[in-house]
């Protein structure tokens, strides 16, 4: 990858670009009548070669890693530190647009950074009110997301952490992505420092892979490991289990958690 520059616990997420009402687990000091916060990712896809549909997912879930501990949103006097802190009271929204051409050169240039994977390339943008999106990220579309792996991805590795979608519910591509990454995040949260650092040292290795059945699925999200239940505003019914979220550093089940 190349850069440039509590048991059973269930987060409520939301990937719509138009959701104020949201439900999320964190209560949230501001207005009410705040605007809410979304996290923009774009994705380049280009005609002549668009990016496999897995390598996008987890590249995708690789970039909001990277955003989250670079220094820019880590810092408490980066200059992301503060709009992730007010998007993180307010919901972790994420909305995956694409961009191909010049869309994707006019992306560029925007406060960001780029993540890319074998055949993906994900730019991931600080949070910005959900109506006040930069006017070059704005006129991106949200649809027209639909891609296809060339071929069954192998089986992650024992020590890789995994990223496991459920294999009752069909999401576009541009949909997963959004999941993925909110597995990711929350995988993020339940970590210890130490387990962080070692996860960034090594590049944020990862896999996303749809549940071997049923049964396993359920055995996923019945454990102690972070689990994403989608919101609903868009393509599946309302609190859709989507992605759990396995971390071999989580396995063994994190410290009991309240949810505030």
């Amino acid at each position: 990858m190349a850069v440039t520059v509590s048991p059973g616990r269930i987060d409520h997420v939301s990937d719509s670009p138009n959701d104020p009402h949201a439900p999320h687990d964190r209560q949230d000091p501001h207005d009410p009548h705040d605007p809410p916060y979304v996290l923009p990712l774009v994705v380049r896809i280009e005609r002549a070669a668009p990016p496999a549909r897995t390598d996008a997912l987890e590249t995708a879930a690789r970039a909001v890693l990277t955003f989250l501990s670079d220094p820019r949103t880590a810092d408490g006097a980066g200059p992301w530190h503060e709009p992730v802190r007010a998007w993180e009271e307010r919901g972790i929204r994420k909305v995956v647009r694409r961009a191909r051409g010049s869309e994707w050169r006019r992306a560029e240039p925007l406060p960001g950074l780029t993540v890319t994977g074998r055949t993906a390339e994900v730019r991931v943008f600080p949070p910005v009110p959900v109506d006040a999106w930069p006017k070059d990220l704005a006129r991106l579309q949200v649809s027209g997301t639909d891609l296809t792996d060339p071929e069954p991805p192998p089986a992650p590795a024992a020590d890789v952490p995994v990223l496991w979608l459920s294999p009752e519910l069909e999401m576009t591509a541009g949909k997963a992505m959004a999941q993925a990454a909110h597995g990711a995040q929350l995988a993020w949260w339940d970590l210890d420092a130490a387990a962080r650092e070692a996860w960034r040292a090594a590049d944020f290795p990862l896999a996303v892979r749809t549940a071997r059945d049923a049964a396993h699925w359920r055995e996923l999200t019945a454990g102690a490991l972070p689990v994403v239940r989608d919101a609903g505003f868009t393509e599946i019914p309302a609190d859709s289990c989507t992605v759990v979220a396995d971390h071999p550093a989580l396995r063994l089940g994190p410290e009991p958690q309240i949810d505030l």
